[in-house]
């Protein structure tokens, strides 16, 4: 959940007379999640949002679940592959799901989408592994860089727009609302005092965009495996004004403090999201742990009850070995784990740690998909046998 916010032009009271200035009325519309119950914000269109022109055939949109893959730690490797796709919808190849979450990578060599982009069922985070540029949203412009998280809540019109240069993204599809960890909440909502970051960190838009008279404008709508092809005589992009707490905002991973101890610290320490049934988690570099005889790496442990998705942004990562930047390590629930061997002794005496990597920890298993098999390191299983 993000804090009250607002951009542009709003009536003084809700749901009230608010004029253009030809004198008819801008269409107010309100935007959220679990009916009336959860985070929302109120916008204020030119147009109707109902408005349509004309609607064409969907498209399928949909991942296939690999079929006869082995219970076993995984490891894909994906730095190599220049480019997923020209445009960015059909650059997303997504790599593993379940009910609760996907999560692909994206490499598109197009830097401007010709469309907008609208995930009708579920929220998006964007990590932004290589590049910048800015997001442009019905709530107005949001710049972006490297090492950002970019969290994009269900429902609201959107395109990329990248600047020159390489384009690297890491996405992570919710079918629940992505929040910010709630027991680093009051029961206010305010982010507290030990919380690995605070409300200054989070951005949200920062300009409205002008709007554009005239022009057919598609926006492809994602859901239940299709892409709906919805076409308007208008922009999408013609908000004056809104407020509340349901907007798109970024988040950086350079801006996550992490959390040490005198011993070893487990993964929820660097929690930085939740959903319902899996969480994403931030590494950063951190100084080890203090206590004179302190085993900095991670010790063996049984996945119970997750799966526990590892995805290497940067540095060396202290436990594995044979892993490099872009590299995903699965590690399924009902199977144990722990650091390559030589590297606990590799460890001790170490001060401190370079690493980044993002890491989602789902509560349901994985299925790996059809596109995930090319990226397949078939060694990886056996690589703790000395």
């Amino acid at each position: 959940m993000a804090y009250y916010y607002k951009l542009g032009n709003i009536p003084h009271k809700r749901h009230t007379h608010f004029r253009q200035p030809d004198g008819s009325l801008y269409a107010e519309q309100l935007v959220g999640t679990l009916g009336f119950s959860g985070v929302a914000s109120l916008l204020y269109h030119i147009n109707p949002p109902t408005r349509i022109s004309r609607i064409e055939e969907p498209v399928p949109y949909a991942p296939k679940v690999a079929e006869g893959v082995k219970l076993a730690p995984h490891h894909l490797r994906t730095l190599h592959q220049t480019e997923t796709g020209a445009d960015y919808l059909s650059a997303r190849k997504t790599l593993l799901l379940n009910h609760d979450v996907t999560i692909s990578i994206c490499r598109p060599t197009e830097r401007e989408m010709s469309y907008s982009y609208k995930n009708a069922q579920a929220d998006e985070v964007v990590f932004v592994h290589e590049g910048r540029g800015e997001l442009h949203s019905q709530m107005g412009r949001l710049a972006f860089s490297e090492g950002d998280y970019i969290v994009i809540p269900r429902t609201i019109i959107h395109q990329f727009h990248f600047a020159e240069g390489p384009v690297r993204l890491l996405i992570i599809e919710s079918f629940s609302p992505v929040e910010t960890v709630r027991r680093y909440r009051n029961h206010f909502g305010q982010l507290l005092e030990h919380a690995p970051y605070c409300e200054r960190d989070l951005r949200p838009p920062h300009e409205l965009l002008p709007y554009q008279l005239g022009g057919e404008h598609l926006v492809q709508i994602k859901k239940e495996g299709f892409l709906h092809q919805y076409y308007y005589d208008f922009s999408p992009y013609d908000v004056v004004g809104w407020d509340g707490y349901f907007y798109p905002y970024a988040f950086s991973i350079y801006d996550f403090e992490p959390i040490t101890g005198r011993v070893h610290q487990p993964p929820p320490v660097h929690q930085t999201f939740e959903a319902h049934n899996f969480v994403i988690c931030s590494f950063v570099p951190r100084l080890f742990d203090y206590h004179p005889l302190s085993i900095p790496v991670p010790y063996n442990h049984s996945n119970v009850d997750s799966d526990e998705v590892l995805y290497y942004v940067a540095g060396d990562f202290m436990s594995r070995k044979g892993v490099e930047k872009a590299s995903f390590t699965i590690h399924p629930g009902g199977i144990p784990h722990g650091p390559h061997p030589g590297t606990v002794e590799a460890s001790i005496g170490k001060k401190e740690t370079k690493e980044y990597a993002v890491m989602i920890d789902t509560f349901k298993p994985l299925h790996l998909t059809e596109e995930a098999l090319a990226h397949l390191d078939e060694k990886y299983p056996m690589s703790w046998k000395v």
